[in-house]
């Protein structure tokens, strides 16, 4: 029996949503086939039935990997020191040409399971893990991030103590290519419908973040194949159209910048922004189509960031100008704002001051102004 009953469960979502001026039933959804196909007999193993019941772990932790020889061991480390410990680990080999597979393999971990396919990108990596899971919550890790110990502890207990919410996510900090800290967002403790908050910034900060419940993830869909960088922006703002956050006030997260990121692609992420803000305002109620000229400055703000962070010679200074000129463009208020003020003085520090002199500054600054931290490019 094909899946009939689970496309009448996700139609009631977005109705229910719908008469709240949320998402309708034209929502964007990415339902794969293979879901679509899943007989009802193993639908109703999967949602009706508990963890326990089914003899299946309580988290799916999907890794999607794309040669990560490099990075691979100390993410799945930080898996296996979780502290909560019904978990299965699967791993998207993603067309590796490297080792990866091998690495894996030989944690032998009987929670640790590799499955290779022909290179689709992040998000078909992700999509491909979706389909593979049989955890009554599902999360995601990169193959380059890092849990501390106790995240899944904390973030299932956040979803058992509040059942209305689908979505748990933790605060996160950036680390660089040797593990080191570079710099943490402020703290936010949004929770409850984020749906507005969402579209104003993504404030989950990566893909490496929530623990959902398999309902949420099932009403949400899968994630867009075609976007490149935010996919994980545009998979939030859908899930906060169908289900409420619990925020776990703590930094779980130790996310990665590398000199190949894509955090360094400002051109890719830039349109990658716009697409997912089009489309976001296009479903958007009314009483939040006010908010697009923040999110838009927010963007644009975040690139200038970006840019500062990525290189401090000519061009990078002439970028960073570019995009924090088109922030107050679309949203006048945005120059008087701290954050806004902070990047204009690093801006002029970098300018005027010799690279070495500049560094200490920026770093006297971050310490001074901790609010949003800038990290110094290497030299």
């Amino acid at each position: 029996m094909p899946l009939a009953k689970r496309g009448s469960v996700v139609l009631q979502t977005h109705e229910r949503r719908g008469d709240r001026g949320r998402l309708g039933t034209d929502s964007v959804q990415f339902l794969s086939p293979a879901l679509a196909a899943l007989p009802f007999e193993r639908w109703i193993e999967l949602h009706v039935y508990s963890s326990e019941e089914r003899n299946m772990p309580t988290v799916s932790v999907i890794v999607p990997a794309y040669n990560a020889a490099k990075t691979i061991v100390e993410t799945l480390e930080s898996l296996r020191a979780q502290t909560f410990s019904d978990f299965e680990v699967i791993v998207i080999n993603d067309g590796s040409t490297d080792n990866t597979v091998e690495i894996v393999q030989a944690f032998g971990d009987p929670r640790m399971q590799v499955f290779s396919y022909e290179n689709g990108g992040l998000p078909v990596a992700r999509n491909r893990g979706i389909e593979r899971a049989t955890g009554e919550f599902l999360s995601f890790i990169d193959a380059d991030d890092l849990w501390t110990p106790d995240k899944l502890a904390a973030q299932v207990q956040a979803l058992r103590e509040h059942p209305e919410a689908g979505v748990a996510y933790s605060w996160t900090q950036f680390i660089d290519e040797q593990s080191r800290f570079l710099f943490a967002w402020k703290p936010l403790y949004h929770s409850g419908d984020v749906y507005p908050q969402l579209l104003l910034e993504n404030f989950i900060s990566s893909g490496s973040n929530l623990l959902a419940r398999r309902e949420a993830i099932a009403a949400a869909g899968l994630f867009d194949p075609t976007l490149k960088s935010v996919e994980d922006w545009d998979y939030y703002l859908r899930l906060a159209a169908k289900t409420q956050f619990a925020v776990v006030p703590q930094y779980q997260i130790l996310y990665r910048r590398s000199s190949q990121s894509m955090t360094t692609k400002i051109d890719v992420m830039e349109r990658a922004n716009l697409t997912v803000i089009e489309r976001a305002f296009r479903q958007a109620p009314a009483s939040l189509q006010s908010l697009k000229g923040r999110t838009l400055a927010n963007v644009y703000r975040y690139l200038a960031k970006q840019c500062l962070s990525n290189s401090w010679d000519r061009s990078g200074l002439r970028q960073a100008y570019q995009k924090l000129g088109q922030a107050i463009a679309a949203y006048p208020p945005t120059l008087l704002s701290q954050e806004t003020l902070r990047i204009v003085l690093k801006l002029l520090v970098v300018q005027f001051f010799p690279q070495k002199l500049a560094a200490q500054i920026v770093r006297f600054i971050n310490k001074t102004l901790p609010l949003v931290r800038v990290e110094t490019p290497a030299s």
